[in-house]
């Protein structure tokens, strides 16, 4: 199978995984709106109300997801992984994806182990790298340190998520060993594997380009007809005296902003749903395919320990 072919047949997950998400927002915000008006008419305590119920509204729908939404993420990658390794899907493949996960997980608490392990180890490696850059960056170091800790991070999570394809693929061997493989195996072909960069970047500054500026147009043309609202915001912050937002003391640049913040915001979403898991899996497969035939030896676990201490404590767990 091709990556557009399993592209079509794992997205199924991505988009339920995007319901889950908006109906448990819908959920937090019924539960804001009933706290604020419930208080509010037993003694004036609205804003009380709704802090509360909003807080108790996020535990309750935080639980459940624990419980819930691991599966659309973990069952994505599991068949991701199968469809590039296998070379075929059945047709079912969420009911599929399901029944993986739990196989291979046999408790919701180990497939949070597993992948506390392994973001524990790629982490650790990010954050040494964003260190090295804000010791190069002088007194810039703080800006630079944040740019490269943004993009490490990026790095990061397909890393984190090819390990756990990792972990489903090498079916026959423990989660944590296989984590370990996964792991030792990035250390050993590191240079290999990040020529994914420009794959990640490229199509995600594509992405950014045309998802949000579309967004952001069509926001921007969404808020001509009411000039008089965005001058009031204007004027309102002009009056504050900040100089830093000295910027939106104009009714224009108060539009142009908010369209930014829309276009940001819908860009992230719709690229978490629908691009991102087409780029995870060409990266997952240049995974899979630089270590299948790899015969990992001692000395790459001790190189990868060496330079992680999470990789030797996951050794010991292992």
């Amino acid at each position: 199978m091709n990556d557009k072919e399993i592209y079509k047949k794992t997205l199924t997950f991505s988009l339920r995984r995007l319901l889950w998400d908006v109906g448990s927002l819908i959920v937090i915000v019924i539960f804001a709106a009933a706290g604020f008006f419930l208080a509010d008419m037993a003694g004036g305590y609205g804003l009380i109300g709704l802090f509360v119920a909003t807080f108790l509204g996020v535990i309750i729908v935080g639980i459940i997801s624990h419980f819930v939404s691991y599966i659309f993420k973990a069952g994505q990658i599991a068949m991701m992984t199968k469809g590039i390794t296998e070379g075929k899907l059945p047709d079912d493949v969420y009911a599929e994806g399901k029944k993986v996960v739990k196989e291979r997980f046999l408790t919701v608490a180990a497939y949070y182990a597993v992948t506390r392990a392994i973001n524990g180890v790629f982490n650790q490696l990010g954050r040494a790298i964003t260190s090295l850059g804000e010791a190069i960056g002088g007194r810039n170091g703080g800006t630079i340190g944040s740019i490269i800790s943004s993009i490490i991070q990026t790095i990061v999570r397909y890393l984190c998520d090819c390990c756990l394809g990792w972990v489903f693929f090498q079916k026959d061997t423990s989660a944590f060993k296989a984590t370990l493989q996964g792991a030792a195996l990035f250390f050993k072909k590191g240079k290999t594997l990040l020529k994914n960069l420009g794959r990640i970047f490229g199509i995600s500054a594509l992405s950014f380009l045309v998802i949000g500026g579309i967004f952001f147009g069509i926001t921007y043309l969404l808020c001509l007809p009411f000039p008089d609202f965005f001058k009031a915001v204007a004027e309102k912050i002009a009056s504050s005296g900040e100089e830093d937002a000295a910027f939106l003391s104009e009714a224009n640049n108060v539009m142009l902003a908010f369209s930014g913040i829309i276009g940001v915001c819908m860009w992230s979403i719709i690229h978490s749903v629908l691009v991102r898991p087409y780029i995870l899996i060409g990266v997952l497969r240049n995974f899979i395919e630089s270590g299948k035939n790899e015969q990992l030896t001692e000395e790459d676990y001790s190189n990868a320990a060496s330079k992680s201490p999470k990789f030797r404590k996951l050794q010991e767990k292992a």
